[in-house]
């Protein structure tokens, strides 16, 4: 029994509670990439992935330490006929939702959600049969917010009630 209280006080001194600076987010919402010019695009959240991921048709590896890439493809409304080229931060091993070990190039750029700016590392995929075209794993996601299932578009309707 002794050790059994102790467990319970040790879990709760551990437990790092919610902090005035989290920002609560639902399973989606919309993000601006100010960098790339784009804004109110899509994205899922997902606690699940390490990495987040932008949707790409077109993406080649320019020489050692540049990507040339576009976002999203023809068929998205948003999609502008840009490529951009951006820096590699680095390649990762990603294991897709099927199993497969992939690699994938890596970007860093600026994510504006909640009327705040984010420094993001972004895996460059195709995403075209995906519902949506951003997905934003647990390394933005470590940037101070708390995820609640239950709710949806959170910073977004913030920003259309201004």
């Amino acid at each position: 029994m002794n050790k059994f209280i102790l467990g319970v006080i040790c879990l709760l001194f551990s437990y790092k509670s919610l902090s005035a600076q989290d920002l609560l987010i639902g399973k989606y919402d919309r993000l601006d990439l100010p960098v790339l010019k784009l804004k109110n695009l899509r994205a899922k959240i997902d606690s699940g992935a390490k990495t987040s991921s932008l949707h790409c048709s077109y993406i080649k590896q320019i020489d050692e330490n540049s990507v040339e890439f576009d976002v999203l493809d023809e068929t998205h409304k948003k999609y502008k006929e840009i490529i951009y080229t951006m820096p590699i931060k680095r390649i990762a091993s990603v294991r897709s939702s099927n199993g497969i070990v992939e690699k994938r190039f890596v970007i860093s750029t600026k994510v504006v959600i909640f009327d705040k700016s984010f420094d993001t590392e972004f895996t460059l995929r195709d995403r075209e049969k995906m519902n949506y075209p951003i997905l934003l794993g647990r390394e933005f996601l470590k940037q101070g917010f708390l995820v609640d299932v239950r709710e949806d578009h959170l910073s977004y309707s913030q920003k259309i009630s201004k």
